[in-house]
């Protein structure tokens, strides 16, 4: 992160918040419940039906646990309506609808950044990142979330076949990078199988410390995050 007062501090503050306020478990649950709406996706087949099935699993083992532990029934049910309520916002076509819609709007502001970076630094093979240089926090928050779309199956059509061509060339050269491919290589492969099954064992054991599903998903983007930090130096 650039000194406090420096010429880039508030440009990567900006595009790190930004980037970090988008709604990703909803669009991680709502590409798997409607995969009509990706293309490409690298979601399997069966997670839509496993993920629903679970939900209504969950819902049950949440209620029959209230009944098994009154003294902790209030926690269980508590839990049981969070997990319903939240699912069935990312269980709706509209809700899904307007906030894609908006990640147009932020890739929109992401695709102009990276166009100003090329026209301030013209010289041929000379490629800055997303503030500045130098690779940020700002980039650490892109390059996971580009991640995460392209596993989802919104890379094409967010930034493909020639739409958003300065995002298009920043997410393949993220790609490239030797250190990149080493730590999320294979976040792909953690999403299919640890996070979506274990998302809901989870709120059959311990419903007063669950967080929900959301939070388990979020975790992945924290770990990949982290792991981008490690990595920020290598990649600048």
């Amino acid at each position: 992160m650039p000194e406090e007062g420096s010429l880039y501090f508030p440009r990567v503050q900006h595009y790190r918040e930004l980037l970090d306020s988008l709604p990703m478990d909803a669009y991680t649950h709502g590409c798997i419940l409607h995969p009509e709406l990706t293309l490409d996706s690298m979601i399997p087949a069966y997670a839509t039906t496993r993920i629903r099935s679970q939900i209504a699993n969950t819902e049950s083992e949440l209620k029959k646990l209230a009944q098994e532990h009154p003294e902790l029934s209030e926690a269980y049910l508590t839990k049981q309506k969070q997990i319903k309520s939240k699912i069935r916002d990312h269980d709706n076509l509209n809700y899904l609808k307007k906030i894609l819609c908006e990640l147009e709007n932020v890739l929109d502001q992401v695709e102009t950044e990276l166009q100003r970076r090329v026209e301030e630094t013209p010289e041929e093979g000379h490629q800055p990142w997303l503030c500045s240089e130098s690779f940020t926090l700002a980039d650490v928050s892109l390059s996971v979330t580009l991640h995460r779309l392209k596993f989802l199956g919104l890379a094409r059509k967010y930034w493909g076949n020639g739409k958003r061509p300065n995002l298009e060339s920043y997410y393949e050269r993220v790609l490239q990078q030797r250190t990149f491919r080493k730590v999320l290589g294979n976040v792909n492969n953690i999403l299919i199988s640890a996070v979506l099954p274990t998302a809901f064992r989870v709120a059959k054991k311990r419903a007063p410390s669950f967080l929900g599903a959301s939070f388990i998903v979020s975790l992945l983007g924290g770990i990949g995050y982290l792991a981008f930090l490690f990595l920020k130096k290598r990649l600048s």
